[in-house]
């Protein structure tokens, strides 16, 4: 009987109305225990207790607790203050008032109750127990005194110091990054204690400051040298194997950034009775990465590599990810070919999946592509002049299937990125949105289109598999957003339970150019769920894709890795009962794990972004600036600059009127004199600060002048 079985039998014999009672000696002789397995009883008797679903009286009786209790992670404020989440889409958060936080840490899984009454529109609950500490170490400033120090957090949301005493702070000076393990939580009118292990840096050195983000989210950055040996053995030089496809006298190359060095996927592509034939050529990464092997349990544990303003931490070694893994031109390298047999009308008619053996004729990149077929730069078109006509190829194909992608109702939100320049000692030195021209749009109409044809493939094979899915939107938030586009003269067809992507795409057409185009585009983005791993094929809402999976990136995405391996498995015939059994077993906590590892991902990558922008606007505090108001709250304007930085105006500082907020609207109107600030709103602000330790920029309004 497994731990959750018995834990199950244990918690229905309490809860049955014939029930009395009892210790738990009491209990192991009911339940016919010998002595030396009291212990098991104890951890699942103390593990139903902190979830709240038993109590223990003064007397160390069990009995099924009277009160309703519910279990979450605690995510902190800076303002002392805040909320449970729970493993459940339809339930909200819970606030948690500063007084009944209990000293939780951000992060802690904790059994709260819920008060009675509930000031705001949250329900709002009282924190009666901490089952386990989801922080075990901070990232903070040290800060030394003559018999001690203090570790100033980082993070905003740890509302303390961690107190250092003078024997665990490894004699590190005042002004030092270091990362600190907790020893003693906090307690009522007492801080937590804590003990140095690990020094950074000063906080002046170069990237010390991405370092400490780095920590603080608890990235794993270097590699044991179990994996490092395992990369080097396995890094052996491509040998052409029986039942591989020998692709190298094929003509493709690899189209990406000039930066980029782990090059994953290169694409072919000829003319083939009035279509094309389409190749998308990835790299065969788990003809190297075994399962269960350290190299994949690293890959499992990292989950996806993570790019930042001055580094990329990879998911797998170097050796492999710009080595061996990497389609690097002139070449031989293992790959894993799609091969599409397109129509005019952008139809999949035909398709292969093999394994191969490729070489790349050339390493291209989005600026040289986007100079041939969009400059037509003549010194650019001579240097290419062997490729140019697979380039135009290329351009032909991609605009069919994006038309066809767009006529079924694909949503393209095409918000700008940043682009971040640094120099040598990590100074922001430019700001700007990325570009996202013909070459970078080509290669993603590729990668889609592969994507959607290995997934639907496998999906009709009937065997387990890694989709990467997209619900549908919450049908309130859908409501919300019919009722505010319907205040703008657009409407927004369909049943709000259960719209078509389509309906939400001819809303995004209709708007292009017009004034309110960004506030309704943020806008239908927010209504939208978050996109996520899954081993059941629910569709992909966003791209209005029935089938869809991640394959193109398998160097720097484990879910690509994971569906490589059962694919290899698919063709050479060897998936059979006992394997499909095993993934079935394994790919839900895979699906699982890689979610929730690329929502750090992305979380860090966010943060250092912002990081960067609050270095970057430091140098620049009273100028005045053009922006557009891209989020309106209780609590002021957020506005958005043309070099993507974003900044807020508080509402203390809007001192003309007394402001209050519509949230139908969206816009904060002044009660006197009608004043209107609203999402999309073009305005004239200037720089006041820029605060590192909370990552924020703060504007105020400006006059009419532009000192920029």
């Amino acid at each position: 009987m497994s731990n959750q079985e018995a834990k199950n039998r244990i918690y229905q014999m309490i809860c049955d109305p014939l029930y009395v009672p009892m210790k738990i000696k009491e209990m192991a002789i009911l339940l016919d225990l010998p002595k030396e397995r009291r212990g098991e009883l104890q951890e699942i008797l103390d593990e139903l207790e902190a979830e709240g679903k038993i109590e223990r009286s003064v007397k160390n009786k069990y009995h099924k607790a009277e009160k309703k209790y519910i279990v979450g992670s605690f995510v902190a404020n800076a303002r002392g203050f805040g909320f449970v989440e729970v493993d459940d889409e339809e339930t909200p958060d819970y606030f948690i008032p500063e007084k009944y936080t209990m000293g939780a840490f951000h992060g802690d899984v904790v059994r709260m109750e819920l008060l009675p009454e509930s000031r705001g529109m949250r329900p709002e609950g009282r924190i009666v127990a901490i089952i386990e500490h989801g922080i075990t170490e901070v990232v903070g400033t040290f800060q030394a005194s003559d018999n001690f120090g203090f570790l100033i957090p980082d993070d905003p949301k740890i509302p303390f110091d961690i107190f250092i005493p003078k024997f665990k702070d490894r004699k590190v000076m005042t002004g030092h990054k270091c990362v600190a393990r907790i020893v003693k939580y906090a307690e009522p009118g007492k801080k937590p204690e804590g003990e140095i292990v690990e020094i950074l840096g000063h906080v002046n050195d170069p990237g010390v400051d991405i370092l400490s983000l780095v920590k603080a989210f608890g990235l794993p950055m270097e590699f044991s040298e179990e994996v490092l040996r395992e990369a080097e053995a396995v890094a052996e030089p491509v040998v052409m194997q029986l039942g591989r496809e020998d692709l190298r006298d094929v003509t493709m190359v690899t189209i990406d950034g000039e930066d980029s060095k782990d090059l994953d996927d290169a694409v072919s592509i000829c003319r083939v009775d009035g279509g094309y034939e389409l190749g998308v050529h990835i790299a065969d990464v788990s003809e190297y990465v075994r399962e269960g092997s350290a190299l994949d349990v690293e890959a499992l544990k990292r989950s996806t590599s993570v790019y930042l303003a001055d580094r990329v931490i990879p998911m797998l070694p170097h050796v492999l990810c710009n080595g061996i893994c990497s389609l690097n031109a002139g070449e031989d390298r293992n790959a894993l070919s799609c091969i599409m047999t397109i129509d005019a009308k952008g139809n999949v008619v035909d398709h292969r999946i093999v394994e191969s053996v490729v070489r790349i004729d050339r390493r291209m990149t989005y600026t040289a592509v986007n100079e041939i077929l969009e400059d037509k730069n003549p010194d650019t078109l001579a240097e290419y002049e062997d490729l140019v006509t697979e380039f135009k190829l290329m351009e032909e194909c991609a605009n069919i299937l994006r038309h066809k992608r767009k006529k079924r109702g694909s949503i393209d939100f095409d918000f700008p990125e940043t682009k971040i320049e640094l120099d040598e000692r990590g100074n922001v030195v430019g700001l700007h949105p990325y570009e996202r021209r013909i070459g970078q749009k080509m290669i993603e109409d590729f990668m889609l289109l592969a994507n959607e044809t290995v997934a639907e493939h496998f999906h009709w094979q009937e065997v387990p598999f890694l989709y990467r899915v997209h619900g549908e939107p919450d049908g309130e938030k859908i409501q919300r957003l019919a009722a505010l586009v319907g205040s703008f003269g657009y409407t927004l067809r369909g049943k709000h339970d259960e719209i078509h992507p389509k309906e939400l795409q001819k809303l995004l057409v209709s708007i292009e150019g017009s004034s309110e185009e960004d506030l309704i585009r943020r806008l239908t983005l927010r209504s939208m769920q978050q996109a996520k791993y899954d081993p059941e094929c629910i569709g992909h809402f966003g791209l209005a894709a029935e089938f869809y999976c991640h394959f193109t990136s398998p160097i720097r995405r484990y879910p690509d890795l994971q569906i490589h391996r059962i694919i290899k498995e698919s063709i050479r015939g060897t998936l059979d009962e006992a394997r499909m059994e095993h993934y079935q077993a394994i790919l839900p906590e895979v699906a699982a794990q890689t979610s929730k590892l690329e929502r750090r991902a992305d979380e860090v990558e966010r943060e250092v972004e912002k990081l960067k922008k609050v270095q970057y606007m430091k140098n620049y505090i009273g100028k005045t600036y053009h922006g557009v108001i891209s989020g309106v709250t209780k609590w002021g304007i957020y506005v958005e600059l043309p070099n993507t930085v974003e900044g807020m105006i508080r509402l203390s500082e809007l001192t003309d009127d007394e402001y209050e907020l519509h949230e139908d609207t969206y816009e904060l109107v002044g009660k006197n004199f009608n004043k209107h600030y609203k999402l999309g709103q073009d305005i004239l602000i200037q720089v006041v600060r820029a605060d590192e330790v909370s990552r924020t920029i703060d504007f105020v309004m400006a006059g009419d002048e532009d000192n920029e």
